[in-house]
């Protein structure tokens, strides 16, 4: 019989000091279970990662760490900065990396993503597959617009030629090997919901019900939505440049009728239109420059970043 598989659970933490006393209540006898079964090591850890959170996050997960009665289970790392989700995650993930985990489960701490999946997440990477994805079987509880704009994403996402898995979000089993592929990406701009499904290996799926969060706030307020949306679009298509090519083409063949409609009603001696066709032109063609200069800019913006190639981010505490 193999070895059971050394399995860290991370956790990317972000002003949820409410939350972490509830997260780990409720992880702690899974992993228990998940132990006793032999579907992981005894080994296995909870792996808490702060975010530069300005409340007492820190001071919950040192807690969690130290308490005797949670038998070591939880361990963690404190960012020097907030560096956002999407790095804090990743940088749990190399951390648990480069403690020796055979394999990584990432979870919000805000447990609306249902934890037991972990058992059936660890089946399948058990029967061989590398990545594990959690997916909803369900969005009854989103709200119509949430539906409707999440939805409206994974098109917009897989018509430009990205791959993604619909109704998938961060809730995922990487193996060994996917982990060490994943830390050859080293872009600035992540978008780990897009890089996922491009490292390749075998892949499952594993469906569950989405909760409700039971404690603290949102994290990702629309605001957020829309520039993780920008964010996973720019990082993974040039399809926007070449839209904003094409709608230049389209422009000049307007200019072109229109010089020509121009010359005609000359000839013609008839009175040219005047003040209110010359102002919407100017407008029209005045917002498709600002635009089109706004698609750009966000690409040599990125470009400008990834240049600069400096370290994602720093560890500043560690727990054993």
């Amino acid at each position: 019989m193999s070895k059971p598989p050394v399995l860290y659970v991370v956790i990317p933490c972000y002003k949820e000091e409410e939350m972490l006393p509830i997260t780990a209540d409720a992880l702690q006898p899974l992993m228990a279970s998940l132990v006793a079964e032999g579907a992981c090591a005894p080994e296995s850890r909870v792996l808490l990662v702060n975010d530069g959170s300005p409340d007492r996050t820190w001071e919950v997960i040192e807690g969690l760490a130290a308490d005797p009665a949670r038998g070591g289970l939880f361990t963690g790392i404190s960012l020097a900065h907030n560096r956002g989700h999407q790095v804090a995650l990743l940088s749990g993930l190399m951390e648990a990396l480069e403690r020796g985990c055979d394999c990584a489960v990432s979870m919000d701490a805000d447990l609306q993503d249902d934890p037991n999946a972990v058992r059936e997440m660890l089946a399948e990477f058990a029967a061989g597959s590398e990545v594990v994805f959690g997916v909803r079987s369900s969005r009854e509880r989103d709200t119509a617009f949430k539906r409707g704009t999440a939805h409206a994403f994974y098109r917009l996402m897989s018509a430009l030629g990205v791959e993604t898995v619909p109704d998938s979000a961060d809730y995922r089993l990487l193996g060994r090997r996917a982990l060490e592929a994943l830390s050859g990406y080293t872009e600035e701009n992540l978008f780990l919901r897009g890089i996922v499904p491009s490292i390749g290996f075998r892949s499952s799926k594993v469906y569950y019900e989405r909760g409700e969060r039971v404690a603290g706030e949102s994290k990702y307020p629309l605001k957020k939505m829309i520039a993780f949306a920008i964010e996973g679009v720019t990082s993974f298509s040039t399809a926007p440049i070449r839209a904003v090519a094409l709608a230049g083409i389209v422009f000049l063949v307007v200019a072109l009728v229109m010089l020509v409609w121009a010359i005609v009603t000359q000839l013609m001696g008839q009175a040219v239109a005047g003040w209110a066709s010359l102002m919407v032109s100017l407008w029209f063609v005045g917002g498709a420059v600002m635009l089109s200069l706004g698609v750009v800019g966000e690409y040599v913006g990125k470009c400008y970043l990834e240049s600069k190639r400096r370290p994602r981010w720093c560890v500043a505490e560690r727990l054993p």
